[in-house]
């Protein structure tokens, strides 16, 4: 039997990253894209939780912040896993298209 993950467990790394590391630092976002040579859109929508944490952007934060790419990463599979969860009986497949 598989356990699973509770969907409130799973976190947005983002998310995680901004309570953890950056509010508690004082760091500014507008610094932070800098230092990542990225858009401050691109980084504030992936600390408050709006857009996915990519492999690249794991790394930066990794090179910045001495934080695990990933374990990041790790943690945006499982926050997505847990996201599609709650859309599980949504999801359809037909096992007989196999047998065809």
């Amino acid at each position: 039997m598989a356990l699973t993950m509770h969907p409130s467990l799973a976190v947005h790394p983002g998310i995680w990253l901004k309570s953890e590391i950056i509010d508690s630092n004082g760091i500014a976002i507008g610094a932070l894209a800098k230092a990542f040579g990225v858009s401050r859109q691109s980084v504030s929508a992936i600390l408050n939780g709006r857009s996915a944490l990519s492999a690249d952007m794991a790394i930066r934060f990794e090179k910045l912040f001495d934080v695990r790419a990933d374990t990041l990463c790790r943690m945006q599979t499982a926050f997505d896993l847990a996201q599609a969860r709650t859309r599980e009986k949504d999801i359809k497949v037909d096992k007989r298209q196999l047998a065809a």
